[in-house]
């Protein structure tokens, strides 16, 4: 079944930026807060619920002559960890990686354990990242409780 121009939404390519592509649907308002993206003046374009023949459903969030950092798109990797970058310059893509998880992250998450300092004190959370087969663990900086990621989200 072919569709015509007019049952396709289309929206504006993206001159210079960034694009987020692969998130899962339900975690693309976490991430515009893992990026700190609420509130910036650039133009943001979001996407949920799209199709994606890999994961079913998907999130794409496009962020108009914004550029990341490594560090910063990794924190990513937590939710969505097949997540794609692709740095957008003059209307192409001149740039794609995928996220890697980073070895420790720092005011992303909390702790599960409800004894742990950061649950009661104004003390930023703080992990090393634990691999765990094909999951990812998290072992608190201040308390050493491991805590399993499915539960921080």
């Amino acid at each position: 079944m072919t569709r015509t121009d007019k049952e396709l939404l289309i929206v504006s390519a993206l001159e210079n930026g960034t694009v987020l592509d692969h998130i899962p649907a339900e975690h693309v308002f976490r991430a515009l807060d893992i990026l700190g993206l609420k509130g910036i003046e650039s133009q943001i374009t979001i996407g949920i619920n799209l199709n994606s023949k890999l994961h079913g459903k998907k999130g794409i969030i496009k962020i108009a002559d914004k550029f990341f950092e490594d560090e910063e798109l990794n924190k990513l990797a937590l939710l969505a960890p097949y997540a794609t970058v692709n740095i957008i310059r003059d209307f192409k893509v001149v740039e794609k990686k995928k996220l890697q998880i980073p070895s420790e992250i720092e005011g992303i998450a909390r702790c599960a354990n409800p004894k742990c300092i950061t649950n009661h004190q104004p003390i930023k959370t703080r992990f090393k990242t634990v691999p765990k087969g094909n999951s990812i663990s998290l072992l608190c900086h201040w308390c050493e409780k491991m805590t399993d990621i499915k539960g921080i989200y």
